[in-house]
């Protein structure tokens, strides 16, 4: 699927609202749901049957140019295969909107292009595995509405869908309803999902978006995110940290395991699924366990607001924001802190800070993964060749600095954007002084080193410069520790 461009001038955005459907409306947004993963596991089916007979012919050496035609997995040639079959395949096709088939088979196409992208190693990441049928009850039900009926209410607590109708929401849509009089928005899709047992609707929308700019827009602020504080800055921000540069974490996750412990202990003392016998659950098992996803869903949507208070407090305050490129993927392999960090949610931090910058007109830099943040002296410039995790005190053996660890680190991080927009810097020997002399390294390793490490001249690209020099930066000239991230 052809990713959406917006007007110039416009960003896509998207509003999401929690609905109060009637039983009725519940039964037929389940309907158009069903529809839609009915018509994904027909495309699905058709297709690996496809390769599957190929396969097969390939095996009898039967060429290429008789074997069974591929099958396309483009949306328009599934759709027009579809038309030919569903009156076969889904003699029920006219209870629900024609957007829910159509749901089902873009889904269809996007994962066999995924997958083929990814096998052919055209796309980035982790490797995609070949699609597979949903079953029911294990996919989330979803359905997305493009075409028809689909409008805010001016009463601002009802949507209407097409062939669902009226549908009143959980809370005021006035904000997307506002955008929308003022003609600064329009919808250009809506998705329904059921979701830890309620539905919700999400409007994909194309909105032009006015924010004002940061507050002190030649401000330079370090982040640097851990599991004691969610975030430490460099210098303090009213409004999104302490006198001292500290955000507190909340710890969502930690909180509820109390409760989640006996919510999944009282599920499994119900009769539950079981594949192997075909064994169906209980209502008294839907119920328990309806009960341990709401807590579930609770945890998420405390995490996602202090998130979006973070991350908006920074933008608005800041014009320049400076986080470090982590390898959360990494860090979570550390079964002692996979769920504490997973609880802060780093790399949402830094999806939500890469758009609100840009919606204000700030500046977000990444640096490198291996800038020596934490073992960086602030002051001096002296790189220690150690500095254990549990040692949370920086004391620099240079100028005998003490200092928090990871205010350390947040004020070498805005260091590297103030050591470039100064100019010469800090004056002084840019020479920084070393533990143990042994000359320089292009990186601090796992094991430890040490040295004198160089600087290297500032480099430009068009306007911003992308590798720093001064006394406060230090890398090799083989390694970049600065550059401008995006996610």
């Amino acid at each position: 699927m052809r990713k959406f461009q917006p007007r110039p001038g416009f960003v896509v955005q998207a509003y999401k609202y929690a609905l109060d459907p009637t039983p009725r409306q519940q039964r037929d947004l389940a309907r158009h749901c069903g529809a839609a993963r009915k018509a994904y596991n027909w495309a699905v089916t058709r297709i690996n049957a496809n390769w599957a007979q190929r396969k097969a012919e390939q095996s009898y050496g039967i060429p290429d140019d008789q074997a069974t035609e591929w099958v396309k997995w483009s949306l328009p040639a599934l759709r027009k295969a579809w038309n030919q079959v569903k009156s076969e395949v889904a003699p029920w096709w006219r209870e629900c909107s024609k957007e829910a088939y159509n749901t089902g088979l873009a889904n269809a196409s996007a994962a066999f292009t995924n997958y083929t992208a990814s096998k052919n190693g055209t796309r980035a990441g982790r490797r995609v595995g070949r699609p597979h049928r949903k079953r029911k009850g294990n996919a989330a039900p979803s359905c997305r509405f493009a075409t028809g009926a689909i409008r805010v209410e001016p009463d601002r607590h009802h949507v209407t869908l097409p062939r669902l109708g009226l549908i009143k929401t959980h809370e005021s849509t006035r904000k997307l309803g506002r955008r929308i009089e003022q003609d600064t928005a329009r919808i250009l899709s809506a998705t329904v999902r059921l979701e830890a047992g309620r539905w919700s609707v999400s409007f994909h929308c194309e909105v032009r978006r006015t924010d004002p700019a940061p507050t002190r827009p030649r401000a330079v602020v370090g982040v640097d995110l851990g599991i004691n504080h969610l975030a430490v800055l460099s210098e303090p921000v009213p409004g999104v940290s302490d006198q001292d540069g500290f955000v507190a974490n909340p710890q969502h996750l930690t909180g509820a395991q109390c409760a989640l412990r006996r919510a999944s202990r009282r599920v499994s003392r119900r009769c539950g699924p079981d594949r192997r016998t075909g064994q169906k659950p209980s209502n008294r098992w839907r119920k328990a366990n309806r009960e341990r996803n709401k807590i579930h869903r609770r945890v998420v949507n405390l995490r996602r607001d202090g998130l979006h208070k973070l991350t908006t407090g920074l933008a608005i305050a800041t014009g320049t924001v400076v986080i470090e490129d982590l390898n959360v993927a990494g860090m979570l392999r550390n079964r002692c802190l996979a769920r504490a960090i997973a609880d802060a949610g780093f790399g949402e931090i830094r999806r939500q800070l890469t758009y609100k910058t840009t919606w204000r007109g700030g500046d977000l830099r990444v640096a490198d993964r291996w800038f020596p943040s934490s073992k960086t002296c602030s002051a001096c410039g002296t790189v220690k060749p150690k500095l254990p995790l549990r040692v949370r005190v920086f004391h620099c053996d240079g100028c005998d600095l003490v200092l928090d660890r990871d205010v350390n680190a947040a004020r070498n991080l805005a260091s590297l954007v103030v050591a470039c927009t100064a100019g010469t810097g800090v004056a002084g020997d840019l020479t920084p002084r070393s533990v143990n002399g042994r000359g320089a390294d292009r990186k601090t390793p796992p094991g430890g080193a040490g040295g004198s490490e160089t600087s290297t001249p500032t480099t430009f690209d068009g306007d911003r410069p992308l590798v720093t020099a001064g006394p406060q930066v230090m890398h090799s000239p083989k390694f970049t520790h600065f550059a401008t991230g995006t996610c």
